[in-house]
Parts: structure tokens; C-alpha cells; sequence
């Protein structure tokens, strides 16, 4: 079995495994299936994480063909993991941050924040051209500095079991280690209408750049008063949420 079809065993079974935890240690008591569940599933989830994985591939094959550096290549696999780990989740922190602060890229940023309930399959709802740009960001370094051919799925499927995790709503608590690695107790306020589309929380796998750029937020006893962007109309299905994020400003 090649890395691409083991990487899509360990995420279906990451989705399984969560799906079930959620139903035992729910953080928000709620119907199983929210508004737009399947949209996000299906839409996102799976047709479009498959289009722009042919589209990502075939930019990475052209990269590769123009490329002949093997800077890192002959490092462990899980140094070089690591490495991409850190040094992607510093660049998304910075950029999410700029997506909340630039009207234009908060246009294609506010499809993930117009989900109305968080669950392991919500943070699979973001519009194309944010994957685009960040999926890019995320392997054309791996190709450029040489990385092992295996590192765009070890990656990849990092991502996405965190994304998942941090999205899930799942009731945990991790203590100390949520000033080092975040989790979904963290993550769920960025999506609270309480912080105001989500001033707060910019991290995704690691909470350490929220604590020392200045971003946390952890209440220890507030619990979130609703999720997404109530003040809204936000649109449903796959096609016209792509589209609204191309209406004209105010």
C-alpha cells in the first residue's frame, strides 16, 4: 500500500475514532447532525479535498521536475516532520491572523467561521482558494528543500487528524500541555461569536505562538454562547458559499 493510501486509512479511521468519542464525551450537548454536516462532509471534505489534491499534486510534480536540491533529504523522517511541522504552523499562524485583520482574505476565510456548531468534520469547511494557498505553503517547501517523497503525506495527514482535533467537540482538558499544543478547549472560543469572528486562538497545532504573540484566550469557567456568524445570512451548500465570498463590499 503506497504512503497516499495509508495516509487515507489513518485519516478515515483518525474520523471514525473521533465521530465515537464525540458521542460519549461531548463538549456541546446537541443533535448528532448540525446544519450543514453532510455540505461539509461531502462538499468539502471529500470532492474537494480530492479536486485540489489533483491540482496540489501537479504543481508539486512541476516543482519537482525543476528541482535538483536535496538540502534535508538525508534527515530521519521524523526530524524532518518535525521541521515542517514548526516552521508551516508559525507561517499559518501569522497568516490566519492576517485573515482576520485584511477584508479581502477574510473573504475567503469566513466560509470556516460560518459554521453554526463544531464537531470533527467542521474545520473541513474552507473555501478552495485558502487550501490553495496554504496547501501550497504547506509542500513547496518540501520540494524545494528536498524533503523525502514520503514527507507530503506523513504531513499531510498530520494536518489533517490536528484539524479534525481541534474542531471536534470533544469536553477535554490537557492542563499544562495547552500552553505547548493546542486542542479543541482552545480552538472552539477562535469560533466563539463571544470573541468577535475570532480575535483570538490564531494557532492550530501548536498554542505556544497564541501565548507569546499575545493572542490566548482561556477562560477556565465561561463556556462559548453560540458558534459562526449568526449576524449573516450565510448561504448553504458547497457552490453558492464559494461563491458568496465574490459579493461586492459594502
Amino acid at each position: 500500500m503506497n504512503a497516499v493510501r495509508w495516509s487515507i486509512v489513518i485519516m478515515s479511521t483518525g474520523a471514525l475514532v473521533l465521530a465515537l468519542l464525540e458521542r460519549r464525551f461531548a463538549y456541546d450537548r446537541r443533535p448528532s447532525l448540525r446544519n450543514g454536516f453532510f455540505t461539509d462532509l461531502i462538499g468539502y471534505a471529500i470532492l474537494q479535498s480530492w479536486l485540489l489534491g489533483i491540482l496540489i499534486t501537479a504543481i508539486m510534480d512541476f516543482a519537482r521536475a525543476h528541482t535538483h536540491v536535496r538540502l534535508i533529504g538525508h534527515w530521519p523522517l521524523g526530524l524532518q516532520a518535525a521541521f515542517f511541522v514548526v516552521t508551516h504552523d508559525f507561517y499559518i499562524y501569522w497568516f490566519h491572523r492576517l485573515q482576520h485583520h485584511s477584508n479581502w482574505l477574510w473573504r475567503t476565510h469566513e466560509a470556516h467561521h460560518s459554521v453554526d456548531g463544531l464537531d470533527w468534520v467542521a474545520g473541513a469547511r474552507s473555501h478552495s482558494l485558502e487550501i490553495l494557498i496554504n496547501q501550497t505553503m504547506e509542500y513547496l517547501p518540501m520540494i524545494l528543500l528536498g524533503a523525502s517523497p514520503l514527507m507530503p503525506a506523513i504531513k499531510g495527514t498530520i494536518s489533517a487528524l490536528w484539524g479534525m482535533y481541534i474542531h471536534s467537540n470533544l469536553d477535554v482538558r490537557t492542563g499544562w500541555l495547552q500552553y505547548v499544543i493546542n486542542g479543541p478547549e482552545m480552538h472552539r472560543w477562535h469560533h466563539a461569536v463571544d470573541t468577535g469572528q475570532g480575535r483570538v486562538n490564531f494557532a492550530t497545532k501548536l498554542a505556544i505562538w497564541d501565548w507569546l504573540f499575545g493572542t490566548a484566550h482561556r477562560p477556565e469557567k465561561e463556556r462559548p454562547v453560540a458558534y459562526g456568524m449568526p449576524e449573516l445570512r450565510y448561504p448553504r451548500g458547497w457552490l453558492r458559499q464559494h461563491l458568496f465570498a465574490f459579493r461586492r463590499f459594502d
